[in-house]
């Protein structure tokens, strides 16, 4: 069970207005402090309400990478504009604009000048049917999961990463070169990757080994008791010193054409009962270990913000017998363990009956063909 905290204070969406934001022609909603549910039948703009919700806390969409396609068709940008309850009580709105593959973010009226600036203000965590792939896709996934949960909370954590990510990109392209290239360049761009490098292990060593009981935690909460998961994080870097690593691996770096070595190349395992999840889950095992990852995140962030952060669950119930949904929906209803709360689903009279049970506060918006009704 959880351990006895004092309530800690959450950032409230109480308004969202939204214009063109995919295939949302206009929405202009009012929030529950509490749990929201948008209900609406597959592919009428659902999950994009919770996708505008992300993006005023990321700068971007969860779900497209090219900006373009995050207009709704036929016009020429997208407003996105949220009214927020900070946890000392005093609102502030954060607005994004995206036109002609310019975006503006703005904090009550304000412009960021660095978009990383904002990361963190607004803590949040999603969970949707794309972190499959933190289970079936490659190590990137992981890696970006990682990043995500520490950027949140560590200002200094995305500098690294842009930091080391260049020094990777200029040494690359110094392996491709036909002609040697010059020995001291290599050096130049080594040195970075080693120092950023050390310092993004340490800060992901120390996320791992934090979020692990909380982990396994949630998954005996929402899972099956007798099922172990676990979580092992591995780096070259824990090999030894980075710089003779990328110093001694130059030549074959050189053969493949880019870097073989180096925080870039981390992994995240995910096991049950000792084996790769990936290899030996069910649907049913997968969807609850996603779940109860997401919730050890959740609970991760809002001790390390200070503050619970807004969780997104789309499509949360598939996949998912009645039991464990009934948990779940138990676990985040709770006003001490978890804040603001939004779900998505397509039956409105599973939903009531689930809140019902639940006992809780929640609003219901209905979704059709990007209109909320």
């Amino acid at each position: 069970m959880f351990l006895s905290t004092p309530i800690i204070p959450c950032m409230l969406l109480e308004h969202l207005f939204v214009q063109d934001y995919r295939n949302i022609l206009q929405a202009d909603l009012d929030f529950s402090p509490k749990l929201n549910c948008f209900v609406g039948k597959n592919g009428m703009g659902k999950t994009n309400l919770l996708d505008a919700v992300y993006c005023l806390s990321f700068c971007k969409s969860s779900i497209s990478q090219t900006e373009n396609l995050t207009i709704r068709h036929g016009a020429e940008c997208y407003q996105l504009q949220g009214s927020y309850r900070n946890p000392m009580g005093e609102r502030t709105v954060i607005a994004c604009v995206s036109k002609n593959k310019s975006k503006q973010l703005r904090r009550d009226g304000k412009d960021y000048q660095r978009f990383s600036d904002h990361i963190g203000y607004i803590p949040l965590v999603m969970v949707s049917p794309q972190d499959t792939e933190l289970i079936s896709g490659g190590s990137e996934e992981r890696r970006r999961f990682m990043d995500i949960i520490i950027s949140q909370y560590d200002t200094e954590y995305l500098k690294l990463l842009i930091s080391y990510n260049k020094a990777v990109q200029q040494r690359n392209a110094l392996l491709k070169m036909e002609v040697e290239p010059d020995r001291e360049l290599f050096l130049m761009w080594e040195q970075t990757m080693a120092d950023t490098g050390q310092k993004i292990f340490e800060k992901r060593r120390a996320l791992t080994d934090r979020l692990v009981p909380y982990f396994q935690e949630m998954y005996s909460l929402i899972g099956d008791a007798s099922e172990q998961v676990s979580l092992s994080y591995t780096s070259h870097a824990q090999r030894g010193d980075l710089m003779k690593q990328f110093e001694e691996g130059r030549g074959l770096d050189r053969a493949a054409g880019y870097s073989l070595h180096g925080i870039h190349k981390d992994e995240l395992e995910m096991d049950l009962d000792g084996y790769p999840i990936r290899r030996e889950g069910s649907q049913g095992q997968n969807k609850s270990y996603l779940v109860a990852l997401k919730l050890a995140q959740y609970r991760l962030l809002k001790e390390s913000c200070g503050k619970r952060p807004i969780l997104l669950l789309d499509d949360i119930f598939d996949r998912l017998d009645a039991v464990r949904v009934g948990r779940i929906i138990a676990l985040v209803s709770d006003n001490e363990k978890f804040g603001q709360v939004f779900i998505t689903d397509v039956d409105r009279n599973h939903i009531d009956g689930i809140m019902e049970d639940a006992g809780c506060d929640y609003k219901v918006f209905t979704v059709q063909d990007g209109q909320v009704l």
